[in-house]
């Protein structure tokens, strides 16, 4: 059943399932998802939130005992209402865990030879993309919970990214600076942060170009890395619409 209302959430919102692969050698591309105890992370919180709503709920029929109403005229009201009550928080239990479990399966980090791409989010699609001509930093960080479920987030900043901690926060989201992008919730951010440190080095030492191409010209106008960035892309859109025929 869940596979079915899933299937046609994503219809419905017309939400592809997989993104894309970044411009690079598909050959290079590697593909990380969540881990497993990120999704214990997520509801461990969501527990935590209901608890919250399911106490707040309750203080309103002991409000209404106390003062006598729901023993009253109105007691049937009284009922009525709190059955409705119930009705709705098991209705928002059931819908937003499905949104939780939903948004932890449709998180993806795609990392190529020359970029990376993430994409999170179910009613919004979140999508960001990094060449690693641009990214100046990439550092993983754990705080004390996320220790506790094993996980880690990694980080990567690119030119003008600067250390805003609203930009790391621990939504769900990709964060509001689009020169930061975060690995969120994943268990080997060591191997994660190592292969994407080596492809920068490469980046660095080769040109803007993949290994085996032409670099740009030093001399060439400034345009020029913006074409070869064009090509890349136009190269993967051409290898995502054969590869779904």
């Amino acid at each position: 059943m869940y596979e079915g209302v899933k299937a046609l959430l994503l219809s419905f919102l017309h939400v592809p399932p997989e993104p894309h692969d970044p411009m690079g050698d598909v050959r290079s591309l590697r593909v990380f998802r969540a881990s497993p105890g990120y999704l214990r992370y997520l509801t461990v919180g969501w527990a935590l939130s209901q608890l919250a709503l399911l106490a707040g709920a309750l203080v309103l029929p002991v409000v209404l005992f106390v003062g006598g109403i729901s023993t009253g005229p109105a007691a049937p009201f009284v009922v009525g209402a709190e059955v409705l009550a119930a009705a709705f928080f098991v209705a928002q239990a059931v819908v937003t865990f499905f949104l939780l479990r939903l948004h932890y399966e449709l998180r993806w980090y795609k990392v190529t030879d020359r970029s990376l791409r993430i994409r999170a989010g179910v009613l919004i699609v979140n999508e960001m993309t990094m060449t690693f001509a641009n990214v100046q930093n990439i550092t993983v960080t754990q705080g004390p919970l996320e220790r506790l479920f094993g996980i880690s987030d990694v980080r990567v900043d690119t030119a003008g990214g600067g250390g805003d901690a609203a930009s790391h926060g621990k939504g769900g989201g990709l964060g509001q600076n689009l020169h930061v992008g975060v690995f969120r919730g994943v268990d080997e951010p060591e191997m994660i942060r190592d292969l994407m440190l080596e492809r920068l080095r490469r980046v660095r030492g080769t040109g803007l170009g993949d290994p085996d191409e032409a670099r740009v010209p030093a001399g060439a106008p400034a345009y020029a890395s913006l074409l070869v960035t064009l090509r890349d892309e136009a190269r993967a859109l051409r290898r995502a619409a054969e590869g779904a025929r």
